[in-house]
């Protein structure tokens, strides 16, 4: 239906998700597995897609270090705000006291740390050349993994079969991790302070 300008579209949406820390809820693996599958039938070019997504991905990376370095210190500083969730960005930062400069590569794969961890690192004045370094493989592995799989596997008859449970695996599965840290720090938070609310 839109020919070429599908690509564009593809390019702004992967760009947001990454680059905009007011649009975490937009799809990234599952949009990914969903491009590799319709490359597999030949309604796109993986050869197209792959740096094109690619070259979103760092594009959004660097647009959201660079707004964390500006502005980001000012939000965090706030304790709510209209615009960003504190939440997020406290749960992102905890992320990287846990796994360091590593979380930019890390992050690519956990839904919405992904969007926040440029933003965070730029905030932290992390060096623009490690950020720069760590970005480039997050990306490349991140989007060449997720569209190969949907190229290799996602015309499968039986993944064809139930192609919407495997969409909604995709967006439930990388946030497990997130999950798992989440309850561990409820727990904590319940053994230094038994009768804390867990809404607190």
């Amino acid at each position: 239906m839109y020919g070429m300008w599908i690509y564009a579209i593809l390019f702004l949406i992967i760009f947001c998700e990454t680059g905009l820390v007011v649009t975490p809820f937009l799809p990234g693996d599952s949009l990914l597995f969903v491009i590799g599958s319709l490359a597999a039938i030949g309604a796109l070019h993986v050869e197209y897609a792959i740096p094109l997504l690619i070259v979103a991905v760092l594009s959004g990376d660097n647009t959201n270090y660079w707004i964390g370095r500006k502005i980001g210190p000012k939000v965090f500083s706030q304790d709510k705000s209209r615009l960003f969730n504190k939440e997020y960005l406290d749960r992102t930062h905890r992320f990287y006291d846990k796994h360091g400069k590593v979380t930019v590569i890390l992050a690519r794969f956990l839904p919405i740390i992904r969007t926040f961890a440029p933003f965070v690192a730029g905030i932290g004045r992390m060096t623009y050349r490690t950020f720069l370094l760590f970005s480039v493989i997050g990306a490349m592995l991140w989007v060449n993994l997720f569209v190969l799989v949907g190229y290799f596997f996602g015309n499968i008859p039986f993944i064809k079969q139930n192609f919407s449970i495997v969409i909604i695996a995709l967006v439930l599965i990388p946030g497990i991790p997130a999950l798992i840290e989440f309850i561990r720090h409820i727990i904590e938070r319940r053994k230094r302070n038994p009768t804390a609310n867990i809404n607190d």
